[in-house]
């Protein structure tokens, strides 16, 4: 039997090759193969492949940061009773009652209804019938990889609603109620500072007693009315959290603010944390700081129909399928506007 010479191998060229212009292309070797493609053959047989899928880094805190109802419908507004009470001659010296009267007053109420729009947030996803054949070979659900983007979408639409409103549609958020009462904070830092970084802490715990007794005295001091939410842009709460008090104390500024605030001396249990929708959102713009009551009876959002999907179809004309996500939203309501300050200049 005779061999043929198919050619010499050296140092991966291919050096002679005498019979190789009469040899067809798919009889040629795995290594000829792999030569003359530059390698990819043996790239994408030998890689190995991250299951993981990336998303985008982001971070959503409305849930944190305000009560979310859930339930109602798709109605277009959102009610709200409110009631004054009234009587005659006031309270302190009119229903003193004397000998010999002949009435005594009467006790009034005032019914108000405050009114909240709804808006409805809707959104498409659409999956081509052949990508959705290929994913028998991938192994990753394309349908998968796009309701998490719809949910992503989702929360970063809460996220605005609960903080700024949407403009379009004239709603504010928390940290923009242009009713809500704003305050600079005091110059009592370095220089007439008014920034958390050039103060003391006892400086920086003035400023957030004042924010809190202002809120409280508009509520004419009621024991359930005492503010016990602050939220601030992430450069200052990270600041007071990583410094201490003094060179020598173990505490934080900030564990010394939530040991020693007038909200925790009246029974609330205060809470100071990070916000980034708080970065400019003052006057000139400035960082903010919000101080107010996070309880459902004081302000509330609801989430009258939970992101869900509403409806799949096949498409012929374009040879996929269409699934539409849809929700009804309520903007931010703020029963008691006294129960929140703006604190600028932080």
């Amino acid at each position: 039997m005779k061999f043929q010479n198919m050619g010499t191998f050296d140092g991966g060229t291919v050096v002679s090759s005498p019979a190789s212009a009469a040899v067809p292309q798919r009889f040629q070797t795995m290594d000829a193969a792999a030569i003359a493609n530059g390698g990819a053959f043996l790239s994408s047989e030998l890689e190995k492949r991250d299951n993981t899928i990336r998303q985008p880094l982001t971070s959503f805190t409305y849930g944190r940061d305000i009560p979310v109802r859930v339930g109602g419908g798709w109605a277009e507004f959102v009610s709200a009773m409110n009631v004054d009470y009234g009587v005659t001659g006031g309270s302190e010296d009119g229903p003193v009652h004397a000998g010999g009267a002949n009435g005594i007053p009467m006790v009034q109420a005032n019914f108000d209804k405050g009114l909240f729009k709804t808006h409805v947030f809707s959104v498409g996803m659409r999956i081509m019938w052949v990508d959705m054949q290929r994913e028998k070979l991938t192994g990753r659900s394309l349908e998968s990889i796009l309701r998490d983007g719809i949910r992503t979408t989702y929360d970063k639409h809460m996220d605005a609603n609960t903080y700024v409103g949407i403009k379009r549609y004239g709603s504010t958020g928390l940290i923009n109620n242009p009713n809500v009462v704003t305050a600079n904070a005091t110059g009592t830092g370095a220089e007439s500072s008014t920034k958390f970084k050039d103060k003391t802490p006892d400086q920086i715990l003035q400023d957030i007693n004042d924010a809190i007794l202002a809120v409280w005295a508009e509520a004419e001091y009621d024991r359930d009315a005492v503010p016990n939410h602050i939220i601030m842009p992430y450069e200052q709460i990270n600041y007071l959290a990583t410094t201490k008090v003094t060179e020598l104390a173990e505490k934080t500024i900030l564990q010394f603010l939530l040991d020693n605030n007038v909200a925790k001396t009246n029974g609330s249990d205060l809470y100071i944390g990070g916000c980034s929708w708080c970065k400019g959102a003052g006057a000139g713009s400035t960082d903010r700081m919000v101080v107010y009551l996070n309880k459902e009876r004081y302000l509330a959002m609801d989430e009258l129909a939970p992101l869900s999907r509403a409806m799949t179809q096949p498409n012929a004309e374009n040879v996929c399928y269409d699934t539409a996500f849809m929700a009804n939203i309520s903007e931010v309501q703020i029963y008691y506007e006294n129960i929140m300050r703006y604190v600028d200049g932080i």
